[in-house]
């Protein structure tokens, strides 16, 4: 079971959700995803799971607990929409279901570790460790991502957490200075490897072409083959 996680909303968490997945369905693993709070979509709207299974394949199990229809913490929306909130329990609950059950459960969080799921604060890292499950960081590639990184990473150890590796969600076309030089830096930030490097614009790609590339971003720890010194090495001659 690994447990998903970002340095914020928009860093690619869902694509390397799918990417994980994919890669994992490639080898006859049973996969499941477990969504517990989807946000800012509407009931009748496709939401990040149909995103997963759009992507990785059919052969998934995806199950998600709550929706919510503002595009706001898990919390806050269900607050300002009156329906139940989330608590860890019963997130730690189905995501123990799942993998009773699967090879793999991925259990792709809200937004960065902290966001609140209820009124008592409890969030992403009070599941990660009522599951005992590592993390996987997603981050943002360019200026400002070693901070939040490190915050995040910081988080995780203080609440007895244990962190895979870091993950840069959307890779630019044209990389810059910045971009090029946080990948030596991202696995001191995180205190975890450096365990791939997704090309920005992935979610527009067809399932045959996604899986192609997601094998190249990713690390052979998930499946992949991804090398970061060999990818460090071959940006820097570009630049």
């Amino acid at each position: 079971m690994l447990v998903m996680t970002g340095t914020g909303t928009g860093v690619g968490k869902t694509i390397t959700t799918a990417a994980i997945a994919a890669l994992a369905l490639e080898q006859g693993r049973r996969v499941a995803v477990l969504k517990p709070a989807q946000t800012g979509v509407a009931p009748e709207e496709p939401g990040d799971l149909d995103e997963v299974v759009r992507l990785a394949g059919p052969g998934l199990t995806t199950l998600e607990l709550r929706r919510y229809p503002d595009p706001l913490s898990p919390e806050a929306a269900a607050r300002r929409s009156g329906l139940p909130v989330l608590g860890p329990g019963e997130i730690a609950a189905a995501a123990g279901g799942l993998d009773a059950d699967h090879d793999l459960t991925l259990v792709e969080g809200a937004g960065g570790l902290l966001v609140r799921f209820d009124p008592q604060g409890s969030g992403l890292a009070d599941v990660a460790w009522a599951l005992g499950a590592p993390l996987v960081i997603v981050a943002e590639a360019g200026l400002g991502t070693l901070n939040a990184t490190a915050l995040t990473a910081e988080v995780a150890t203080r609440r007895g957490l244990n962190v895979a590796g870091v993950v840069i969600g959307s890779w630019p076309a044209i990389p810059d200075l910045a971009a090029v030089e946080n990948l030596r830096d991202l696995p001191e930030a995180a205190g975890a490897p450096l365990l791939g490097v997704l090309s920005e614009g992935l979610g527009e790609a067809n399932r045959d072409t996604f899986a192609e590339r997601v094998r190249h971003g990713l690390s052979p720890w998930f499946g992949g083959e991804f090398d970061p010194e060999t990818f460090a090495g071959s940006v820097s001659a570009q630049k």
